[in-house]
C-alpha cells in the first residue's frame, strides 16, 4: 500500500517542525514495510502576498485525492489575523467536511504538568470536538457598523445530523477504549435550544451503547474538573466553541504546547493533521523550536487516516506504524533526553526529529 499525503508546511516555524514530522513519519513506515507518495504545497502567508491567493478552487479538489494532509502551522505577521486562517484552515475543513476535531490529552513520562500531584496515569483522556457548526457556521452579520448604534450577531448554528455524527463518532470511539466512558459537556442549563438537541442527541444514540458509561458536565464544571481531578475524564464530546476552549486548557494539563497534536477527521474521506500550536514567526528559521507535536500529530495521522483501498491488514500495520511513533516519543521523553520543551531547551529543532527517529528505528519488530 502507497499513501499518498499532501504536505502544506505553511507559515513561521511550520516548514521546520513539519520537515521532523515527516522524518519520523518516513522512519516509522520504513520499519512496516508501508511506502509513502508525499506532495509539498506553498500555500500560506507568502503565497498570499505574492499573489493574493489563499487556496484555489482547484487545490481543494486536488487534496480530495490524497490519503491524507498533514499542515506544519498558519499565521504570518504580514497578513492580517483571520485571512489564513479562514482561507486555508477552516475552509479545508468545511469543504472537506472535516466534521470531527479529535484531541488526545496525554501526559507522556518525563514531562512536568501544571497539576499538583497528577502523572501520566491520571491525564489520558480524549475530547471530541464537533469540527463544521456551532459559532464557526459564520452566520450573522453587523448593523449601523462603527456608530453608537452598532449591533453585531453571530449565530451557532447546530443540526440534527452535524450533531448526532459527531456523538455517534464519540461513542464509537469510547467503545474502543479500556474505561469505555464517554462524557458530554455542553451548557444545557443556558443554551436551552441547542444544547438541548446535544442533551437529546446523547440520550438517544447512547442507548445503542449500553456497553458505554454516560456522564455529564456543564462547560464551566468541566474547566474546573480538568485541573481538580483529570484522572475523571475518558472521551469527552462537545460543540465546536466549547471544544477549541478547553482543548487549549488540556494541552497545559499535558504539559503545554510544545506536546499537543490534533486531527481534523472525515471518517469516510480526507482528513488532516496539526500541531495545535501556531506558527510562532519570531523563531523562524533558528531551528529551536520543539518539534513533537507535529512529530506527535504524524502518529495521530497514521493512526486515524483512512483509505477505501486498504485491507484490514494493511490498516492494522498502518496503526502499529502512527503507535511506533508515539512509543518513541514516550520513550525519548521518560528517559529524560529532552528536559526541557520550551524554545530555550538548548536543544535544536532537527536534533529532537533525529533522537525520534533513531528511537522508532531501534523499536523491537
Amino acid at each position: 500500500m502507497t499513501y499518498r499525503i499532501a504536505h502544506i508546511p505553511g507559515d513561521g516555524i511550520g516548514p521546520e517542525v513539519g520537515r521532523e514530522a515527516m522524518k519520523c513519519l518516513d522512519a516509522a513506515c520504513g520499519k512496516f514495510g508501508l511506502k509513502v507518495d508525499r506532495h509539498d504545497h506553498d500555500f500560506g502567508g507568502d503565497r498570499y502576498l505574492a499573489t493574493g491567493e489563499v487556496l484555489p478552487d482547484s487545490a481543494v479538489d486536488e487534496l480530495r485525492g490524497y490519503d491524507a494532509i498533514f499542515l506544519g502551522a498558519v499565521g504570518h505577521p504580514g497578513v492580517q489575523p483571520g485571512i489564513i486562517e479562514k482561507g486555508l484552515l477552516l475552509r479545508i475543513r468545511f469543504e472537506l467536511d472535516q466534521y470531527i476535531n479529535l484531541r488526545p490529552i496525554k501526559l507522556f513520562p518525563g514531562v512536568w504538568t501544571p497539576i499538583k500531584d497528577k502523572g501520566p496515569e491520571d491525564i489520558d483522556f480524549i475530547v471530541v470536538r464537533e469540527n463544521t457548526e456551532c459559532l464557526y457556521s459564520d452566520v450573522g452579520g453587523s448593523l449601523k457598523r462603527g456608530t453608537q448604534d452598532e449591533v453585531a450577531i453571530q449565530t451557532a448554528v447546530y443540526t440534527r445530523k452535524g450533531t448526532e455524527r459527531c456523538v455517534r463518532w464519540a461513542f464509537d470511539l469510547a467503545r474502543t477504549r479500556p474505561r469505555k466512558k464517554l462524557t458530554l459537556v455542553d451548557k444545557s442549563n443556558v443554551l436551552t435550544h441547542g444544547h438541548d438537541l446535544w442533551q437529546r442527541v446523547f440520550k438517544e444514540v447512547g442507548q445503542e451503547y449500553p456497553d458505554v458509561t454516560k456522564d455529564h458536565a456543564y462547560v464551566d464544571a468541566c474547566c474546573m474538573w480538568m485541573v481538580k481531578t483529570p484522572e475523571w475524564f475518558d472521551v469527552i464530546v462537545t460543540c465546536n466553541m466549547f471544544g477549541d476552549i478547553i482543548t487549549d486548557l488540556g494541552a497545559m494539563v499535558q504539559g503545554g504546547m510544545g506536546v499537543a497534536a490534533s486531527g481534523n477527521i472525515n471518517p469516510n474521506g480526507v482528513s488532516m493533521f496539526e500541531p495545535i500550536h501556531g506558527s510562532a514567526p519570531k523563531y523562524t528559521g533558528k531551528n529551536v523550536i520543539n518539534p513533537l507535536a507535529a512529530i506527535s500529530a504524524a502518529g495521530m495521522m497514521l493512526d486515524y487516516m483512512t483509505s477505501a483501498e486498504e485491507t484490514s491488514g494493511e490498516v492494522a500495520t498502518r496503526k502499529k506504524a502512527g503507535q511506533a511513533i508515539e512509543t518513541a516519543i514516550m520513550s525519548v521523553l521518560g528517559a529524560g533526553r529532552i528536559p526541557d520543551l520550551s524554545a530555550q531547551s538548548g536543544l535544536h529543532t532537527d536534533e529532537i526529529g533525529d533522537m525520534i527517529a533513531q528511537q522508532i528505528a531501534d523499536l523491537p519488530a
